[in-house]
């Protein structure tokens, strides 16, 4: 295949002396008659406004302004597949074609005001029924294309596209070509159908009655293609996730992503990254209106501080009578925490507590304050986790609290919650496991 550009020059003419379409009008009649001058392998440009107003694809609707916002609301979810994003008053959809746009392609545009316009029910079949009238009236061969307006994912603005199309290659693919320099391109791929629509809406415009327009010069190849050969499928799409879905997803894998990770790469762990999962950790439930739970991130003295828990942890495997062996064996479970990026140690204050002279209530108000400090803990953990972090939680300072309030110079009424180890996991990103069967765990009485 040659390369899709015109010799040098194209020319764009807009139709003129088109009439006001209603349901039931001949649109290739019409053109003909106001575009005697058609060639063999001109493409003609059509706005998908017409298209609908000929094919009786408008919606009569209140001409109360709030009830027909309400009625056009209402069409734009019947029209839709599903939802991709919501902002303020603008609902992008994936519409009934496939196709990606704002309200499902409904528009209140250049209609009368009680009127709402679909878009053609079949703007491909639409395309080639026109592009075969034109064949009719005038013994010319031409392509065509039915447009329509769309935004465009990372960019500013409007342009038009192509909705349907008949009698021309829709991609022009320059995949194993070479370029000038030599090199050859591997996926490069022009939707020559969309350059047309929105080179021929440079003449028509959105307000200037010019709802067709002609292309002439381009070199036209037809390969059976159609517009419906410009939606991406779904399992090719990087992007298939709208905004609704996306973040519907996250919010139900997000506790999901977490899981011990014990090996961790040299991948340096951003401090605002941590500083971000405490942060969203401290917005755990606490009793009393307090704040029950401090984070410490572990630096300068990490090794003073391993080292010393590693003593009292020898010290006590010692005096409940293990050989030296069976120590160095349990101890090196500990070499995690030498392995890890970043340690972050929670601790429990218990500052507002509420003091009761009964041993009851005094216990319930310290295991309240408890399930507090877990709760921070694991929403530090998820937090880790939805930015890509591996961490494992370790109960190691639990067991030699005053050993870790010694060497890190910290209030005596600091209880420690354990350690977390901080880092980029070595097996690759995490993701997300199946929650487990409640069956054990549940109970309905």
């Amino acid at each position: 295949m040659t390369d899709h550009a015109s010799a040098g020059t194209v020319t764009i003419m807009g139709v003129t002396g088109l009439p006001e379409f209603r349901p039931g009008d001949d649109l290739a009649a019409a053109i003909a008659e106001a575009a005697p001058w058609l060639e063999n392998g001109d493409v003609l440009v059509v706005t998908s406004k017409v298209v609908s107003k000929a094919e009786g694809r408008l919606v009569a609707v209140p001409a109360d302004a709030d009830a027909r916002d309400a009625e056009r609301r209402r069409l734009v979810e019947a029209e839709a597949v599903r939802v991709i994003a919501r902002k303020n008053r603008t609902l992008i959809t994936e519409n009934k074609l496939g196709i990606v746009q704002a309200a499902s392609g409904i528009d209140a545009s250049n209609v009368a005001g009680d009127e709402l316009a679909l878009l053609p029910e079949n703007p491909d079949a639409s395309a080639a029924a026109l592009r075969t009238g034109i064949r009719e009236r005038l013994g010319v061969e031409v392509a065509v294309v039915i447009t329509d307006t769309m935004g465009r994912a990372w960019r500013v603005g409007q342009t038009d596209a192509a909705i349907g199309s008949s009698g021309l290659t829709v991609l022009h693919r320059y995949a194993g070509q070479i370029d000038r320099q030599g090199n050859e391109l591997v996926v490069t791929e022009v939707a020559v159908a969309d350059e047309l629509a929105s080179a021929a809406d440079l003449v028509k415009g959105k307000t200037g009655g010019l709802p067709v327009a002609v292309v002439r010069g381009m070199t036209v190849t037809d390969d059976g293609s159609t517009a419906a050969d410009l939606v991406r499928p779904t399992d090719e799409d990087l992007f298939r996730l709208g905004t609704e879905e996306a973040l519907t997803q996250g919010r139900s894998e997000a506790v999901l992503m977490r899981r011990s990770v014990r090996f961790y790469t040299d991948e340096p762990i951003p401090e605002d990254a941590i500083r971000k999962a405490v942060g969203i950790a401290l917005t755990a439930p606490a009793p009393h209106h307090t704040r029950p739970v401090r984070f410490v991130h572990v630096k300068e003295r990490r090794k003073e501080l391993l080292d010393a828990m590693r003593a009292q942890w020898r010290a006590d495997l010692a005096a409940d009578g293990w050989p030296e062996d069976r120590i160095d064996r349990r101890v090196r479970r500990g070499d995690l925490l030498y392995g890890a990026k970043e340690i972050v140690l929670p601790f429990l204050v218990r500052e507002g507590a509420h003091s009761y002279p009964d041993a009851q209530r005094a216990e319930a108000e310290r295991t309240m304050f408890t399930i507090a400090g877990g709760a921070a803990v694991q929403g530090l953990l998820v937090a880790l986790a939805a930015e890509g972090i591996g961490s494992c939680w370790v109960s190691s300072t639990i067991f030699c609290a005053p050993v870790v309030r010694e060497v890190l110079d910290l209030p005596a009424d600091w209880e420690p919650l354990g350690a977390v180890a901080v880092g980029y996991p070595t097996d690759g990103p995490l993701s997300p496991r199946p929650p487990r069967d409640p069956a054990d765990a549940f109970l309905e009485l």
